[in-house]
């Protein structure tokens, strides 16, 4: 039973927000014998990683957006402009984003979201296993998440 001596807020706090973060790490440090041994190394702070594909002087053609993190690289955003689609930039960019996070910062595994009208079968090409699919996330989409060892 919750005591009626609690005040529940809905405001967004950026000062709460980080001693909470701050607050669940501690926890689950403490709680995770891995993640201490992870704790003040090298791979315990997440190092953006972007590639970029470009046409001509500056023209965005393509580009991912990701970091990595605990021997792992995270996929937050691929895309390639409709017009060069169908070339193979798409896998380019992607080869070059996994060659980085595998061979300059020893990352074992790649994972990513995407949605079931984006590029699913793309990922799976490239060698990628979906491990969950969310229905209706959001309402009349499937999000997958896929994963892929590397090296």
């Amino acid at each position: 039973m919750v005591s009626r001596m609690f005040r529940i807020e809905t405001e967004v706090d950026k000062q709460r927000t980080q001693l909470l973060r701050s607050r669940l790490r501690e926890t689950n440090t403490a709680a995770s014998p891995a993640l201490r041994s992870l704790r003040d190394t090298p791979q315990d702070r997440e190092v953006p990683l972007q590639v970029w594909a470009l046409h001509g002087a500056r023209e965005l053609a393509g580009g991912l957006v990701g970091h990595t993190w605990a021997g792992w690289l995270h996929v937050t955003y691929l895309w390639v402009d409709a017009r060069h689609r169908g070339a193979g930039l798409g896998s380019r960019i992607l080869a070059e984003t996994e060659r980085i996070a595998h061979e300059e910062r020893g990352c074992r595994g790649s994972r990513l979201e995407t949605w079931d009208f984006q590029a699913p079968g793309f990922y799976r090409m490239h060698g990628y296993e979906v491990v969950c699919v969310i229905p209706d996330y959001p309402p009349g989409i499937k999000e997958y998440t896929l994963t892929k060892r590397l090296g």
